[in-house]
């Protein structure tokens, strides 16, 4: 029971500082990311839906790379 404690205390506290650097992150922009052809933007008289499928494809392959690489370095 000690160590389930442990972990939700890391886990809560990776939650609140990527929430912290998602929200310092929003005042900054890049201007295509986001807005790729490919992403899915529906809109309505009422309703709009929009999934950036293409941006999020490529931001999983960056972030696969960059963490390949970091383990390949530790290694």
């Amino acid at each position: 029971m000690n160590n389930l404690g442990k972990i939700l205390i890391i886990t809560g506290s990776f939650l609140v500082i990527l929430g912290v650097g998602l929200t310092i992150l929003a005042r900054f922009k890049i201007p295509f990311l986001g807005r790729l052809p490919g992403d899915i933007l529906i809109q309505k008289k009422n309703f709009t839906f929009y999934f950036p499928i293409v941006t999020s494809i490529i931001l999983s392959i960056i972030l696969s790379l960059i963490l390949y690489l970091v383990s390949k370095i530790h290694k």
